[in-house]
């Protein structure tokens, strides 16, 4: 084991309190694609509009077209990768207390982590518009097969994700809540984020002025590496697979 899995070991075994957040290159093992690299399926479809808040009030279908043609198919083939299981372990034997996360692919508990603040919703969540009605993302698949957009079967409401759209805010609770464990925690590990969307990037700087150790395990470099306590670049699921010995 290299010396930096060692020193990242050492920190884990040391701790009480860790919160770890999580980009998109915790998922990148599972085949969901981190979209600012350069296999993204930004290519595909203009991320202008299927993120966009504004562009999905104007043309809901072009957002539920990209959903039936890639997002959906995408999520249905992912599975958690190592990353995502060493996680969920680590919360089970204890001292991870929170995962904070950017993405919205539900990854996380379908490992088994419980403790999981999705900062921009779940992907695989569905709600109405108009009623609040919850649908599965197989439901709203379903319903693609008859007609774009769908509509609530119970309203006939506008069906939209659960989850942050720009031009949306985040839920100021669950962002509250990420906060809290950031000034609280004595360990917090940040894996797979580029660290440069706000106010989530933020987290990082929360932690470190709490005086808890940062460590940022990540492909590329961050303008925060210069912050941790220790930085690994290289892929969250093998970093975090030899640290923990979770096995091949």
């Amino acid at each position: 084991m290299s010396d930096n899995s060692n020193t990242l070991k050492n920190y884990i075994n040391n701790s009480s309190y860790i919160v770890a957040f999580t980009g998109a290159g915790v998922s990148a093992d599972s085949g969901i694609p981190t979209y600012r690299g350069a296999d993204g399926v930004w290519q595909k479809y203009d991320p202008s509009k299927f993120t966009s808040i504004d562009y999905f009030y104007k043309d809901p279908s072009y957002y539920w077209n990209f959903f039936k043609d890639v997002r959906y198919p995408g999520l249905k083939q992912a599975q958690p990768n190592p990353a995502h299981y060493a996680l969920a372990e680590l919360e089970g034997k204890g001292p991870l207390k929170s995962v904070i996360t950017q993405n919205i692919d539900g990854l996380h508990r379908l490992a088994g982590s419980s403790n999981v603040l999705e900062l921009h919703g779940n992907t695989r969540r569905i709600v109405c518009l108009k009623c609040s009605e919850k649908y599965t993302m197989d439901e709203a698949f379903e319903l693609l097969q008859n007609q774009i957009p769908p509509k609530c079967p119970v309203c006939q409401g506008l069906l939209k994700p659960d989850v942050v759209l720009f031009g949306e805010s985040l839920p100021l609770e669950v962002l509250n809540e990420a906060q809290e464990e950031a000034r609280r925690c004595d360990l917090f590990l940040s894996i797979g984020s580029s660290l440069v969307v706000q106010p989530a990037a933020s987290l990082p700087d929360m932690a470190k002025d709490s005086h808890s150790k940062l460590v940022i395990i990540n492909k590329e470099p961050t303008s925060s590496d210069f912050k941790a306590d220790l930085v690994i670049h290289g892929s969250a699921s093998e970093t975090l697979r030899k640290a923990l010995y979770l096995g091949d």
